[in-house]
């Protein structure tokens, strides 16, 4: 296998360091560490309950976020029709 030298910083260095796993080359870890991830590595990351509650407020926000965006729609209608009208 080729191989490549790096220069980093102590810091950089500190960070990977506190990265890696026992038993894992530095290699290893910025491969892992690097990788995207797939939304199913997060699957059971939390619980029923935290997930209900996350899924609960979620819900609330949007049904909140339509509800001022259709208030916006109707003022902007209602002044459009305003402006329409006053010109007649």
């Amino acid at each position: 296998m080729a191989v490549k030298t790096v220069t980093i910083t102590e810091d950089a260095y500190g960070v990977l360091k506190s990265w890696k796993q026992p038993g894992e080359s530095f290699s290893e870890t910025l491969l892992r560490v690097g990788k995207k991830r797939s939304l199913r590595d997060f699957f059971g990351i939390l619980s029923k309950e935290a997930g209900d509650e996350m899924e609960q407020i979620i819900k609330e926000r949007r049904k909140r976020h339509t509800e001022e965006h259709e208030k916006r729609v109707a003022k902007i209608v209602e002044a459009f029709n305003e402006m329409k009208h006053g010109d007649s």
